[in-house]
């Protein structure tokens, strides 16, 4: 059996995956996320800039026969060619499997080895912006084989990263034991007759192609992962204690929790009212929940907010503003859309004269990535202080003034999470942040101006989602405040 450097990343991600991919009935994958494959093809992109400037040498051999490839990259190495393109090296291990490592690049450097007078060193191209530990586990991966064929012990490999002109150099000394224990415990897992335990992390999650696979089995289990505050650490802590169902958690004392890994008095006192918001199905208020007095209230004159950006091109391209106006009824919405990069100035500007209208007006958004683009298109297009300072200081966020408040019977605090269980729903229902970055990408390749309309039907849609999640709170609260005084 092989195992390649991808099944090996993905591990690092999650357990459960690489099992799948090796055992899975493959009828029950999703069909890859709009998302994902534009991950590969800007990691394609890239790798393709990267090449560009080099001279290289790539093995010639049958697709797929990799004892081929491996003779032939050897050839090459024997050969003394500086830099090849996607060699194929190979080993056993543990008698039954195969190692298949195909990095990047393979870069002859000076040294002693059994091909010569040189030792060449794996290089591998990444899309990250820092060397996070699984790329530098995948590195120590190739080097563990190429440093076997080559009969000499490495002490650094590469990583080419995004937005980084310097390569990076990977520790061996440091990496190498721990990416051969997780090989050993990856053999483990893959010689299992179960898969590992389902465990929902959206953040990882989300892009897996067994992602509904998954979930359908942690909602028959009602698995604690789908509890708001259940992370992997955490999950071992209660797991230790044998509290892994719902009802446990609701039973169980905050002081049990509060001194264990992970935990501490208001985390604790926390995840368990989430536990009993989510068994009793009805909001509840947090035990350190926000004073009343620092909640917001209805204003006069409200504004919502909501950006759109693409991050692979450091852009803000939609600033959604709706303005609503509680002494008129009514309700205005603006989109400012930067249809090419070059007009990001523009609709800052824009933003910034319809806010200042309002110069009293509350500004709601939700979590904090409003508030920090605002500081740095501020600090990019050299706006004055006295004209963006006085307008963050009227930010408020309502997925804070939320989460710090109440408990929610809700598996997510994410917007649409929140909203669609208070009733709202946006008119694209399979509309996402994520699909928006593909749209907006789209639209710059073949300039379909639906493409645009989506995008901005969503964002529009975000605000309005945000005025039903604040209007929710200050009810929820009001009504709270009637009963104690009553």
């Amino acid at each position: 059996m092989l195992i390649n450097a991808e099944l090996l990343l993905q591990y690092q991600r999650c357990k459960r995956r690489p099992f799948l991919d090796t055992h899975g009935d493959y009828n029950q994958r999703d069909v890859s996320h709009e998302l994902l494959v534009k991950v590969q093809q800007d990691k394609f992109t890239h790798q393709q800039s990267v090449l560009e400037n080099l001279e290289y040498h790539q093995p010639n051999y049958p697709s797929g026969n990799w004892q081929a490839g491996a003779a032939a990259t050897i050839e090459l190495m024997q050969q003394g060619v500086d830099v090849i393109h996607r060699g194929v090296l190979l080993a056993n291990y543990a008698e039954k499997y195969t190692l298949l490592s195909r990095p990047d690049l393979l870069v002859k450097q000076p040294g002693i080895s059994s091909f010569g007078d040189c030792v060449y060193v794996p290089v591998d191209i990444q899309l990250g912006k820092r060397p996070k530990q699984e790329y530098q586990v995948i590195a120590a991966f190739h080097a563990e084989i190429v440093g076997a064929l080559q009969e000499v012990s490495l002490d650094t490999a590469w990583l080419i990263l995004r937005n980084k002109d310097l390569t990076y150099v990977v520790d061996l000394d440091k990496w190498t034991l721990p990416m051969l224990e997780i090989l050993a415990e990856y053999v483990q897992v893959i010689e299992s007759p179960e898969a590992p335990e389902v465990f929902i992390a959206r953040q990882k999650c989300n892009l897996c192609h067994w992602y509904n696979h998954c979930y359908a089995i942690a909602q028959s289990q009602q698995h604690l992962s789908l509890l708001p505050g259940v992370t992997p650490i955490r999950y071992t802590q209660l797991q230790a204690l044998s509290t892994t169902t719902l009802e446990a958690l609701v039973n169980t004392s905050p002081r049990t929790l509060e001194t264990l890994v992970g935990f501490d008095t208001e985390v604790a006192s926390k995840l368990i009212v989430q536990a009993q918001s989510t068994f009793t199905k009805r909001p509840l208020i947090l035990p350190y929940a926000l004073p009343l007095e620092n909640l917001t209230f209805t204003a006069p004159i409200e504004i919502y907010f909501d950006i759109e950006a693409q991050p692979d091109l450091n852009l803000n391209y939609l600033l959604g503003v709706l303005v609503v106006d509680r002494q008129s009824n009514r309700e205005q919405f603006y989109s400012f859309l930067a249809e090419t990069p070059t007009q990001e100035a523009f609709i800052w500007q824009q933003f910034l004269d319809l806010v200042w209208q309002y110069p009293q007006a509350p500004i709601y958004h939700f979590c904090a990535y409003e508030v920090d683009t605002v500081k740095k298109l501020g600090r990019l297009y050299r706006t004055p202080h006295s004209s963006v300072s006085p307008v963050l200081k009227r930010f408020v966020d309502i997925y804070e003034q939320l989460t710090q408040s109440v408990a929610l019977p809700i598996e997510s605090y994410a917007l649409k999470v929140i909203a669609r269980w208070l009733g709202f729903e946006w008119r694209d229902p399979e509309a996402t942040g994520a699909k928006c970055i593909y749209w907006y990408d789209q639209w710059l390749e073949i300039g379909d101006h639906t493409l645009l309309e989506l995008i901005q039907r969503y964002n529009e849609d975000d605000c309005r989602a945000t005025l039903t999640v604040k209007n929710w709170l200050v009810d929820f609260f009001q009504n709270e405040h009637t009963k104690r005084l009553a």
